[in-house]
This record gives structure tokens, C-alpha cells and sequence, in this order.
């Protein structure tokens, strides 16, 4: 079973940081394609950035910048560090194992990976 748990959220004013957490379980991690989804209500959800099972990180324009995604394989851990947050980036935050590895960053593609829980972060203006 996919298990993803998320942690790391939180207020934070403008121009402040935020780092996210996220330790998976149940698949292979190492071989995995990676991601955080984002959504704010009322709003469509947002891959706003994804690291592959090579390393390689990718972002969607908002966040390009400002946020920088990372793992480490031997902890079964995905981070999502996010620098300069702004109030745009409220949103509840969801760690996504990306079982379809064509997933783009920008976009919303349901059905296509497994999310954790989410964790809200809120950026006060």
C-alpha cells in the first residue's frame, strides 16, 4: 500500500520560508518519479514540482525560483523547499508519487499519481 505522509507546513508572512517534508512508503522509491500537487480552494490543483527518478528537478513558472524540490533515496524522503513564498502560494500542499511519469509540472492530471494527506501552508500578506 502507497503511504505518504507529509509534514512541514505552516503561516508564514510574505518573503518568508517554508520547508516541506515527505516520507513515502510501499513502492519502490528510489525508481519513482516524485512531485508536490498544490491546491487552494476553489482552485484547480497545480503539479507545481517534480523530480525524477534521475534527479532531475522541474517547476512549474510560478514557482521557478523560488521553490526547490529534493530527495534522498536512502530515507525514502521528498522535500520541497520554498523560499520568497508569496500569498498566492496558499494552498494545501500534497506529496505525489508519480506512477505516470509523463506528468507535467504546471498542470493538474488526476488519476495519475497517489497523494499523501496534504499540508496546509498559508502566507500572510
Amino acid at each position: 500500500e502507497v503511504q505518504l505522509v507529509e509534514s512541514g507546513g505552516g503561516s508564514v508572512e510574505t518573503g518568508g520560508s517554508l520547508r516541506l517534508s515527505c516520507i513515502a512508503s510501499g513502492f519502490r522509491f528510489e525508481g519513482s518519479d516524485m512531485g508536490w500537487y498544490r491546491q487552494a480552494p476553489g482552485n484547480e490543483c497545480q503539479l507545481v514540482s517534480k523530480i525524477t527518478s534521475d534527479g532531475i528537478a522541474l517547476y512549474a513558472n510560478v514557482v521557478k525560483g523560488r521553490f526547490t524540490i529534493s530527495r534522498d533515496n536512502a530515507k525514502n524522503m521528498v522535500y520541497l523547499q520554498m523560499n520568497d513564498v508569496k500569498p498566492d502560494d496558499t494552498a494545501t500542499y500534497y506529496c505525489a508519487y508519480l506512477w505516470e511519469p509523463d506528468s507535467e509540472v504546471g498542470t493538474c492530471s488526476l488519476g495519475t499519481s497517489d497523494w499523501g494527506q496534504g499540508t496546509q501552508v498559508t502566507v500572510s500578506s
